[in-house]
């Protein structure tokens, strides 16, 4: 039980330790917030009058929102490959190793707190779509899905961001990551209709974990018909989650051993 306690204590210190650097770069934490809302306004107030919403039938800007909060906490769940790359090459690592403190705590410390930082940005970018007229039409017991589908995709992203971050040999190679992740709601169903999309694209779209993600966030959001996009989004989270972490684990392991 001692153990337990101490590995606890340990995982908390480090969870605060990430976000007190991550309140200090003040320049990151206002592109990580603003940067998704920034985006929305582009769409909804430049582009929002010239795109169609499809079958949908949905107003654009109650379209694009549910893409919006995976964008907000996506690219800042991309950004902890930056800090755990960071921390592997800057000598951070070593003077961890001095301490009586179990490998597993620094990863996890990471992600526990890239989903404590992340969601509350999500939260921002939703308050945000509100101000602009967004009009959710949620359930109390859809709120709390809602909140488990945002925490389950940043998690998802933290993790996948922790491994990338430890294959990589630079802080500026994990900067790559966001991107990635950054963009990829752009060539689903979030940002414009799938069904407009060319061939090859529209194929992509429909079977690239973002899509039911989105579109599960919408029905629960709009109070519309999930079918079978719920299901197919808890499978691509829990599977990103259950494949990444282990081998995020592992290759830590044999990083810091050597």
């Amino acid at each position: 039980m001692s153990a337990v306690l101490t590995a606890t204590g340990d995982l908390s210190r480090l969870v605060v330790r990430n976000l007190r650097r991550e309140l200090r770069i003040l320049d990151g934490l206002i592109v990580n917030t603003a940067l998704p809302v920034i985006i929305m306004v582009l769409f909804v107030y430049v582009f929002g009058g010239a795109i169609t919403t499809g079958s949908s039938g949905l107003a654009y800007i109650d379209f694009v929102v549910p893409a919006v909060l995976l964008m907000s906490g996506g690219y800042g769940a991309a950004l902890t490959a930056v800090n755990i790359a960071d921390d592997m090459t800057a000598g951070m690592i070593d003077r961890f190793r001095t301490l009586p403190i179990g490998g597993w705590v620094v990863p996890t410390g990471h992600v526990v707190a890239s989903v404590v930082r992340n969601v509350a940005a999500s939260g921002f970018a939703l308050l945000a779509a509100v101000i602009m007229g967004f009009r959710p039409n949620a359930t109390p017991a859809d709120w709390a899905l809602v909140l488990a589908v945002v925490t389950g995709y940043v998690l998802a992203m933290s993790s996948l961001a922790v491994l990338w971050g430890l294959l990589v040999t630079s802080a500026q190679a994990a900067g790559a990551f966001s991107f990635v992740v950054l963009f990829l709601p752009y060539l689903s169903d979030g940002v414009v209709p799938a069904e407009t999309m060319p061939d090859v694209l529209r194929d992509f779209a429909y079977n690239q974990p973002t899509t039911p993600i989105v579109a599960t966030l919408r029905s629960l959001l709009l109070d519309q018909p999930m079918g079978s996009s719920g299901a197919l989004a808890a499978a691509w989270l829990a599977g990103t989650v259950l494949v990444s972490a282990p081998i995020a684990a592992l290759l830590f392991r044999r990083r810091t051993s050597a």
